[in-house]
């Protein structure tokens, strides 16, 4: 007997939430901002769209099923389970932070707060999460976005639907040997970003406008796009080899640092550390994420 679906809602703790846990009270986060010439209006109004979407969403999840909530910093230690629905409600960015613990399950993305957010991954308003989660079993039509996986030497694996970032943990030099195809380079840099064409909307985009313009793939291209962040040139090291794309042949690091790490997303504290002489491999990874489109 197959278990009926259970819809995973997805939500993140809002910023009214995070000004009353820093300061106690509301009262007393209210007297720190006022202090400085804002008010916790914004931030409180945000807090009741969010709650809002919540209830009704879960309000929407047909009696038959099953359901489960796991809050952003929870992610690490959530287990998905394949007949999972997926509901992330909230911004773009909270899509691609639980993209990395998935593995082709339907993702629906609810907009709380319509008009704030970009809309590029949270598609849909809360009022139609009855219908998209029968049509997320039913007849889903989905857009297969492309991720990218980044691999050790000793089998260690991260994925990402935005970008992995390599370098120091902290702002100090990363050192390593880059690889693509036929071509290496002994480097010194602030960082390599390699990324996705979901992620050509964010830190790429930036990336991109400071080589002037490079092109960067579609969100269903099997393709990657990646940068050097400021590397530096010396006797020893180079500076050529700064941009390039990702298809058939993989990206290589070869660490000369004492510890770099590779993270994914923005997510710093679930990530993989690389010490001298490991090998980091990039790639496009097998993973797609699954994101129902606002049409049958």
């Amino acid at each position: 007997m197959s278990l009926a679906p259970r819809a995973v809602l997805v939500h993140r703790r809002t910023p009214f939430a995070d000004a009353i846990a820093r300061h106690g009270t509301r009262g007393a986060a209210e007297f720190f901002l006022r202090t400085r010439g804002r008010t916790l209006d914004d931030l409180e109004a945000g807090d009741e769209r969010q709650r809002a979407a919540l209830v009704a969403v879960a309000a929407a999840v047909p009696l038959d099923w099953r359901t489960g909530t796991v809050e952003r910093a929870d992610l690490s230690r959530f287990l998905f389970a394949p007949e999972d629905v997926v509901v992330v409600v909230g911004q773009d960015g909270l899509v691609a932070n639980v993209a990395k613990y998935l593995d082709g399950q339907v993702v629906v993305g609810i907009d709380p707060d319509p008009g704030r957010n970009a809309g590029v991954l949270v598609r849909h308003p809360a009022a139609h999460a009855r219908d998209l989660l029968h049509r997320s079993v039913s007849r889903p039509v989905c857009e297969q976005r492309t991720m990218v996986r980044a691999v050790t030497d000793d089998g260690q694996e991260l994925h990402a639907l935005n970008e992995v970032f390599v370098g120091h943990h902290s702002h100090q030099t990363a050192r390593y040997v880059l690889g693509c195809g036929d071509r290496r380079e002994e480097q010194a840099s602030s960082g390599v970003v390699c990324g996705t064409g979901t992620g050509a909307t964010g830190w790429l985009a930036s990336l991109a406008r400071a080589r002037g313009g490079a092109a960067l793939p579609g969100p269903t291209d099997p393709t990657l796009a990646w940068f050097v962040r400021e590397a530096w040139p010396s006797r020893t090291t180079g500076a050529d080899l700064v941009a390039g794309s990702v298809g058939a042949e993989a990206l290589t690091l070869d660490v000369l640092s004492d510890e770099l790490v590779v993270f994914g997303d923005g997510l710093e504290a679930d990530r993989l550390l690389l010490t001298r002489g490991q090998r980091l491999t990039i790639d496009v990874s097998p993973r797609h994420l699954a994101l129902l489109t606002p049409h049958p």
